[in-house]
């Protein structure tokens, strides 16, 4: 599906049909004044062109900004037990409060299906601009929102945003810090519990680690990828705890999966940390309730939520901004890292 390089207008669909912007009204409200056969001919060309009436009800002409959209491709369930968005969205929405606006959300179950929902959102005037999370690698939402001419910001390093701008985190620099401080340690054995590698972010993340171990001289370090819930991290955490070589501490990379990972820890006998550290990437609450506590990762997500926020209002103003970085995650240790036990 090609996209369109300008948002299709009731004037469009007027035109096309060989009626009156008044006529166009009529039928999409049921009201009398056209025939039958004029509404079927109205509609039929307003589904070729991918125009529908702005389910808000808005005036057509109206240009202010009242809401914006995000797009989420997560699992609902995953979603709602993830620190991490829950207070993204929180910092995102302290800015819309400001302003009296409000953000549609919506979860998606392919990047397809989004292309397609953000096509609909801007064609219908449901919103002025729109977050994009979770880039890839060669992203395929990049091209047709670029063809929409949608304001958007998205949350990536620049290397995966083709061209659109971004707020990001330095993910490399964060781990190879979480890595230098386990083996500053003594650890040697360090592995890693990742998401899923087409996810731009958790590739930055896996060569970063990689890199990290073959500058300190470090075994390879063994990855496990993972989809982010605790399930999959309980999974990652058990097989590196069973293996012949087995870590003397993991790196996660979000907190869900940390927690699974101490439990299964606890489940197997091993403790924690004096047999096995573990780190946890997104520092939240959950990572100080854990016995022990969790070391982690830490950046403040509600400010990263509301800068994105900032950045998106400047672009549909018509501003011409240029990516910029958020404070890069800190280490803060806690009570699951350790030197390791000494071998007999």
């Amino acid at each position: 599906m090609s996209a369109p390089t300008e948002r299709i207008t009731i004037k469009d669909v007027a035109a096309a049909a060989g009626v009156s912007k008044g006529a166009v009204s009529l039928a999409f409200n049921h009201k009398p004044g056209v025939s039958e056969a004029t509404r079927e001919r109205i509609f039929a060309v307003a589904r070729q062109l991918g125009w529908a009436p702005n389910s808000s009800a808005r005036s057509l002409s109206r240009q202010a900004v009242d809401t914006i959209g995000l797009a989420i491709c997560r699992p609902a369930k995953l979603l709602g037990l993830e620190p991490f968005y829950m207070e993204f969205i929180s910092g995102i929405e302290s800015v819309l409060a400001e302003r009296d606006c409000s953000l549609l959300l919506r979860l998606v179950g392919s990047l397809e299906e989004e292309i397609q929902l953000q096509e609909r959102w801007w064609r219908q005037r449901q919103i002025g601009g729109s977050i994009v999370v979770d880039l890839r690698e060669a992203d395929p939402r990049i091209e047709p929102l670029r063809g929409l001419k949608l304001p958007a910001v998205t949350v990536g390093h620049p290397s995966l945003t083709g061209g659109f701008p971004s707020v990001w985190t330095d993910d490399a620099t964060a781990v190879g810090e979480a890595v230098r401080y386990l083996a500053a340690l003594g650890h040697r054995r360090i592995a890693r519990v990742g998401g899923p590698t087409d996810l731009g972010h958790s590739a930055i993340r896996a060569d970063a680690f990689q890199s990290t171990m073959r500058e300190l001289g470090l075994d390879g370090g063994q990855h496990m990828e993972t989809d982010f819930s605790g399930e999959e991290g309980a999974r990652a955490t058990r097989s590196l705890l069973l293996s012949a070589h087995r870590p003397t501490a993991v790196l996660y990379d979000n907190d869900i999966m940390a927690v699974a990972g101490l439990g299964v820890a606890t489940e197997m006998g091993i403790a924690v940390p004096d047999e096995l550290s573990l780190l946890a990437w997104d520092d939240s609450q959950l990572c100080r309730l854990t016995h022990p506590t969790l070391s982690a990762m830490s950046h403040d997500v509600h400010t990263f939520g509301a800068k994105v926020a900032q950045a998106l209002f400047q672009v549909i103003a018509g501003d011409d901004i240029a990516s910029r970085p958020a404070a890069t995650p800190r280490l803060v240790p806690r009570g699951s890292t350790a030197p390791p036990r000494p071998e007999r």
